[in-house]
């Protein structure tokens, strides 16, 4: 592929941006100035730089991020900072066929959830994993304000009705790992969910982070705000998981 159409893709700009930026001498491959826009570069493994920031190609980007509080999974936050705010230019501006750039989150949490979140460019991606048929299981830790009792688990599990649907929604797996501390899993993700759940069998939530999407737990080391490439065996987990491949369970 030629150089100019590498950095295209990876979100450095415009073809003509691009090819700016090689003829100044601003991209490096294998550490030497490379300012022909058409010179040629097998993809697989491919590292360079670009104005002394070092990228490896990626077909497709895969990420995690570990959203912290009081930000907002959009593009056009209303009130809090965009989490897309925490991804470097080349991740928010790389093209796609849709109207939208760059690369999207899978889902949203609300501004005072933090937690495991996962963005791609990838729609089909996207689609198998927001889908509700593929039942994806997503594991919360809940804190509430009240002490959980065993009659709320049992009710969680069994399901309860929220106010804007008459067809009951039911935890996958449930526990209380505290006084004031719930582990949840859902399959589905609705407006609020967690909250609504909750506040359904007389408790509150308090504080709200998400541990776990799937067969993919967020790594302990990954601190708020901070974000990194899924491995190519992360995502094969996700993709099997997303078509119905069981890889994990919480048990009660």
């Amino acid at each position: 592929m030629r150089l100019e159409e590498i950095l295209f893709t990876q979100g450095f700009g415009t073809r003509r941006v691009c090819a700016g930026l090689i003829q100044q001498g601003f991209v490096r491959v294998d550490g030497a100035i490379v300012d022909d826009p058409g010179q040629a570069f097998a993809t697989q493994g491919l590292r360079f730089t670009v104005q002394g920031v070092e990228w490896a190609y990626h077909e497709k980007a895969y990420l995690m991020l570990h959203k912290p509080a009081g930000t907002e999974c959009s593009q056009k936050p209303s009130t809090y900072p965009s989490i897309y705010t925490l991804l470097p230019a080349p991740l928010r501006q790389r093209p796609n066929k849709g109207a939208v750039q760059g690369v999207q989150a899978i889902g949203r949490l609300d501004q005072d959830t933090t937690g495991l979140l996962l963005l791609t460019d990838d729609g089909q991606f996207i689609h198998r994993m927001g889908s509700p048929k593929h039942h994806v299981p997503k594991v919360y830790e809940v804190g509430m304000k009240h002490p959980i009792d065993s009659n709320q688990v049992d009710r969680l599990l069994a399901g309860v009705v929220l106010d804007d649907d008459p067809k009951p929604v039911r935890a996958a797996a449930c526990e209380a790992v505290g006084p004031l501390q719930l582990r949840l899993t859902l399959t589905e993700g609705k407006y609020h969910q967690v909250k609504r759940m909750l506040a359904a069998v007389g408790n509150r939530v308090e504080t709200l982070h998400r541990s776990r999407i799937g067969p993919l737990a967020l790594p302990e080391d990954l601190a708020p705000g901070q974000w990194r490439w899924l491995e190519a065996a992360e995502v094969d987990a996700l993709r099997n998981r997303s078509a119905g491949q069981p890889t994990y369970r919480v048990d009660r």
